[in-house]
């Protein structure tokens, strides 16, 4: 099924190489293009376009997201394992 933009895809994938430098040793890569991907459908589902800056910044904004998130675990997880110490 062919979307709006398809024939756009090299500065999606521009954005998805900046994101991926971006966030390297937070995010694995296959997880940012998975952002961006969903990014942009999700763009133009609700507004019915993907403009590229657009998509970037709802892709960033997820993996901000994410990574604090995954940073609170492991904030809990170091807690809970110090709380059983004897």
């Amino acid at each position: 099924m062919a979307h709006q933009g398809d024939g756009d895809l090299p500065q999606y994938a521009a954005i998805g190489e900046r994101l991926i430098e971006e966030f390297e040793g937070v995010h694995a890569a296959e997880t940012v293009s998975r952002c961006v991907s969903a990014a942009r459908y999700g763009a133009e589902e609700v507004t019915g376009s993907a403009p590229s800056e657009l998509v970037e910044r709802i892709a960033r904004r997820h993996l901000e997201v994410l990574a604090t998130v995954a940073a609170e675990k492991r904030r809990r997880a170091r807690r809970s394992s110090l709380d059983n110490a004897p």
